[in-house]
């Protein structure tokens, strides 16, 4: 047995003691990040990630630590926190050698793509079935880093690529653009199942008849409409869709794919006027994450859909804006859920100063088949009781959760909500209600009261003075709540405000309410 400089045995490595195709099998169901890190374990695994049928070539694994401490730093000073530095002094020692690193590596980088390129001219190619590829745009990059996406795609048979395209440090706006024949030059041969593209221009896509997942983020303002809209209308096997921090040169993007198979889509942070939604047949998830309304559902072709996260913030202050939004942007939930019928799981953070959220005049039933249910992020100076809006369009609701979050103090209270009688006079389906960040305020006391009048199955309501909800996923969703020490007095005094009214003899009084 061999012994280490300090006497001890050292231990066996038994899983380098496995054949080479069980190694393989190993690495093949690791991660890009974790099969590359491997290598660090012995020459062995070093080889036999070669042998791998994928191929990650990104730049930033050829940066330094010092590198990004000196991004940081640059972002400090320019920030004023090195109010103590003169600026312009910082940013001439600092760019030389930022930019000194990027081209290193750069070259470095390029040197490994050109080395693969290579090896396939001399009858060495392996195949390929994902290929990572991230990397600096440079006037010098385009070109080989277009020679490898085309022979990954043509002669490797890669089925899952990813391209990201990054501007040099402080130079905004520079994207990567493709060859004028697109990824490849046979699209029709082409085996792409996924394509994740960031910092380019979209290529033409019709052509990639096998591609069923695509992500697009950090598309170009130059980027025209139609482009987007092709992307819905052509890529007619497409089942997965994510658009995140895009732009587009027009304003509203319209979409009617009544051919199409996507399944799940999620809009995240785009800076786009308006994408309105008026046939995607096979829609079963959507995820709407920006700034403010951005994706509208125009038509009631949406028949598959159930899962659906509303992310919506208004976080102005402007007086003059905020004029503006109460004109425009006030909606009722009528017209926000109208076309979603078959709704099961729903996630509804709509935050600001100014609650656009307004009763709607009728109170049809709207959300039959809701079973669960999230409001986060309401701030505690709107009028936190307008979730009575969804309970009572939703008869089959099982869950529902309400958190509530702190607001600045200069923020306005809005006005209450003038409710009329309610119709609803018995919800039976409803087990469980959770409150977070509950302050005995009027509004929520009355939520709480109204929640416990008419849910007639319901046995317990929690109530938390501190948590947040956390998105497990775009269509999930779990409460983080932190104990509080709550005296006696005010549970006996909350407790009281509740039920107060509540007749011994109805359906809600053997609730009970559990404090934390």
């Amino acid at each position: 047995m061999a012994r280490t400089a300090m006497g001890r045995r050292r231990r066996p490595d038994r899983i380098s003691a496995l054949s080479d195709d069980l190694l393989l099998l190993v690495l093949r169901r690791l991660d890009i990040r974790t099969a590359v890190g491997t290598t660090a374990l012995s020459r062995r695994w070093a080889c036999l990630r070669g042998e791998l049928p994928i191929l990650d070539l990104s730049v930033d694994a050829m940066l330094p630590p010092r590198y990004h401490r000196w991004v940081q730093l640059h972002g400090v000073v320019g920030k004023g926190g090195g109010f103590q530095y003169d600026l312009r002094q910082v940013s001439r020692e600092l760019m030389p050698n930022i930019r000194r690193y990027e081209h290193r590596a750069m070259r470095a980088l390029t040197r490994s793509v050109q080395s693969f390129l290579d090896a396939g001219t001399a009858g060495r190619r392996r195949r390929i079935s994902r290929l990572r590829l991230e990397f600096f745009v440079t006037p010098q990059s385009t070109e080989c880093m277009n020679r490898l996406i085309v022979e990954a795609m043509d002669a490797c048979g890669v089925d899952d690529l990813q391209v990201v395209a990054k501007p040099i440090f402080w130079r905004r706006g520079a994207v990567h653009t493709f060859a004028s024949h697109g990824l490849c030059k046979e699209p029709s041969a082409s085996r792409l199942q996924s394509l994740k593209l960031g910092g380019c221009m979209i290529p033409p896509l019709h052509e990639y008849g096998a591609l069923t997942r695509l992500v697009l983020q950090d598309i170009p303002k130059s980027t025209p409409v139609a482009t987007y809209q092709g992307v819905f209308i052509s890529c007619q096997q497409l089942q997965v869709l994510h658009l995140i921090s895009c732009r587009c040169s027009g304003g509203v993007i319209f979409v009617d794919a009544p051919m199409s198979k996507i399944k799940e889509l999620v809009v995240d942070d785009c800076r786009f006027t308006q994408l309105r939604l008026r046939a995607l047949p096979n829609l079963e998830s959507l995820a709407s994450l920006s700034l403010g309304p951005t994706v509208f559902l125009e038509s009631a072709s949406f028949p598959c859909l159930r899962k659906f996260n509303l992310t919506s913030c208004l976080g102005v202050t402007m007086q003059g804006f905020r004029e503006y939004l109460k004109r425009h942007w006030k909606i009722d939930h009528e017209s926000l859920l109208e076309n979603m019928p078959e709704i099961s799981s729903l996630i509804v953070r709509i935050s600001g100063p100014y609650r656009w959220i307004v009763p709607s005049p009728s109170t049809t039933m709207l959300l039959p088949n809701l079973r669960r249910l999230l409001v986060a992020d309401v701030p505690s100076s709107w009028d936190v009781s307008w979730p009575r809006l969804l309970l009572e369009t939703a008869p089959s609701l099982e869950v529902l959760h309400l958190h509530i979050a702190a607001t600045c103090t200069e923020d306005e209270p809005s006005d209450n909500i003038r409710w009329k009688p309610t119709t609803l006079l018995r919800h039976q389906h409803l087990e469980e209600f959770v409150m977070v960040g509950y302050e005995g305020t009027e509004r929520q006391i009355y939520l709480v009261k109204f929640v416990v009048g008419v849910c007639t199955l319901l046995r317990q309501v929690s109530i938390f003075k501190n948590g947040h909800a956390r998105n497990k996923g775009h269509w999930d969703w779990e409460l983080v709540t932190q104990q509080h020490s709550w005296t006696d007095q005010e549970k006996d005094n909350t407790l009281k405000h509740i039920m107060d009214g509540v007749s011994p003899l109805s359906p809600a009084a053997p609730v009970k309410l559990v404090f934390g």
